[in-house]
């Protein structure tokens, strides 16, 4: 058999050639799906760019409902204290040191009417690391006081969006700490016709920006900003003190430890010959203080300040010569529930003597 490839067909046949379009040159390596595949992708990130400028860049961004154009603020805060829709909301950029030159700490629409903050009910004293011991509500929240206002005779001059980040604190309702005189509370009847507490004339208001208890975050804003110290005077900075003094209302002036808890001598403890009649089931009600620093004492003289081992070989804290303690029934600074347990236990004055008998004067 004859072989018919590459004959031509016959005389008359139509004859058709299958036309193909001409090809676009291919670059070494790519493929025509890789360029969908591109296209996609662009398409996609061109999405996610605008959902992210859309809901806000950075963090987690919760999208507020808008009414009238506005956006609304969300609840938040915390225990009726913290920032952004609970009436405190502190304006932006009112730290430390930063008032707008006003000595306020916020900024804003002077008119607007001040939040009414919840009432202190019974005060605290609260350690400070930094301020030593300061003025709290029951809950914990720091008390302000602030120069421009006057003690004598009391009066706010902090009004309006001022108001609003440094919310004044009610006069109802409150009561002294145990480490403040009662009489140093008192009131003042703002503009708008409420009552504000004020300790030792001075106006008292809660910070903004203080979201737990504890917080100071408010004390030297401005330069004019002030945790309450239980005197009613300006918490101050200073070094941490292992021992210091502080004017109790019922005793007078006595030690306390770097916890600004009252420390108490045992009479049935000696200083010479040095015996310990604090010890077992004794040591869970009253705990031996811890050794100081002596580069660390304030308004006490260091000749009194010692080390003694206690017989299971701990070191405890003496003064004078005499063992020291804390009583567990204390819960802040200036509790002194301890004094004259038993008749055998007393707070300790700045001499080292025992203190026996209510402060006069």
């Amino acid at each position: 058999m004859k072989s018919t490839m590459n004959q031509h067909p016959p005389t008359g046949a139509a004859t058709v050639h299958a036309v193909r379009a001409p090809r676009p040159a291919r670059r070494p390596g790519h493929r025509p799906d890789a360029q969908r595949r591109h296209a996609a992708l662009a398409v996609t990130a061109a999405a996610v760019m605008a959902l992210t400028a859309a809901c806000g860049s950075g963090g987690t961004t919760n999208a507020a409902p808008v009414a009238n154009g506005k956006a609304q603020s969300g609840s938040g805060g915390s225990a009726g204290y913290g920032t952004g829709g609970n009436g405190y909301g502190a304006d932006s950029g009112t730290d430390k040191g930063q008032a707008g030159g006003d000595g306020y700490g916020s900024s804003g629409d002077s008119s607007r009417p001040a939040a009414q903050g919840a009432p202190a009910g019974t005060l605290a004293l609260r350690q400070s690391p930094e301020l030593g011991p300061v003025v709290t509500d029951s809950k914990g929240m720091t008390l302000y006081r602030f120069d421009k206002d006057t003690a004598k005779p009391p009066n706010s001059a902090c009004s309006g969006a001022c108001a609003t980040t440094w919310p004044p604190v009610p006069a109802d309702d409150t009561a002294a700490a145990s480490g403040m005189t009662a009489s140093a509370l008192g009131s003042v009847t703002r503009a708008d016709g409420s009552k504000q507490l004020t300790i030792d004339g001075w106006p008292a208001y809660r910070y903004a920006k203080d979201t737990a208890p504890g917080d100071t975050k408010g004390h030297g804003v401005g330069g004019t900003w002030n945790a309450f110290a239980p005197d009613g005077k300006k918490a101050t900075a200073g070094p941490a003190t292992d021992v210091s003094v502080l004017d109790q209302p019922k005793l007078g002036k006595l030690l306390v430890d770097k916890e600004g808890r009252t420390v108490y001598r045992f009479n049935k403890d000696s200083a010479w010959p040095m015996r310990f009649g604090c010890n077992g089931a004794c040591l869970d009600t009253w705990k031996p203080v811890a050794p100081a620093d002596k580069s660390k004492l304030k308004d006490v003289p260091a000749k009194l300040i010692s080390t003694v081992t206690r017989p299971d070989g701990t070191k405890q804290l003496a003064v004078d010569c005499w063992p020291v303690y804390t009583f567990s029934g204390d819960k802040q600074p200036g509790d002194v529930k301890g004094q004259g347990k038993m008749g055998t236990w007393f707070a300790v004055s700045p001499e080292g003597k025992k203190i026996t008998s209510p402060a006069t004067g």
